[in-house]
């Protein structure tokens, strides 16, 4: 078994039957991050707005290895460079669980959550290396407060079909609007 597989196969008997491996979000963002060298010629920069790219899902099999191409056609991966300054609103993702690593430079998350009337945004820092796992029902706004471009892989399962945004006025999280996949990106 490969390193990129042990990495990925789940569960505490890695020998197991393969056919029933169910790879997180986490992992397969973790996987790739730490294969960037191949595919980071695929990312560019703009300087109006934040880059993203869909990843194929034979792509990020055929980079991570064939045979966790099930696994991978399970999630959706996305690959995203940030400017600085530049970042997103808050946001959740339609009922999917997902993780993303940082590749490159750094970027500041800030997730919201509290009692109702006192929700409350807190800040942390997450630098190249950097795993963020999140479930289902995750809001968060993910922004490049540095100095340097920054580069991160996102993991979806199942994949994106929408997105909410929000606004934290008050403590209270307001609902803003909803994107669909196909629609609005």
């Amino acid at each position: 078994m490969s390193p990129r597989t042990a990495l990925l196969s789940a569960g505490p008997d890695r020998g197991a039957d393969t056919t029933r491996r169910t790879t997180s979000a986490a992992a397969i963002a973790a996987s790739l991050a730490a294969v960037a060298d191949s595919w980071l010629d695929r990312v560019e920069y703009r300087p109006g707005s934040r880059w993203t790219g869909l990843l194929p899902a034979a792509d990020a099999a055929a980079l991570l290895d064939p045979s966790l191409a099930a696994d991978v056609a399970a999630a959706q991966v996305w690959l995203l460079t940030w400017l600085p300054g530049q970042g997103t609103p808050l946001h959740d993702h339609g009922g999917s669980a997902g993780a993303f690593a940082v590749v490159r430079g750094a970027l500041t998350e800030d997730t919201v959550g509290g009692p109702a009337g006192a929700v409350r945004a807190v800040a942390a820092e997450l630098s190249a290396g950097r795993v963020r796992p999140f479930g289902p029902h995750h809001v968060h706004r993910v922004t490049n407060r540095g100095t340097l471009p920054a580069v991160s892989v996102h993991a979806y399962t199942p994949g994106l079909r929408s997105m909410s945004t929000y606004a934290l006025e008050a403590g209270v999280l307001l609902h803003t609007g909803t994107e669909r996949a196909g629609v609005d990106w």
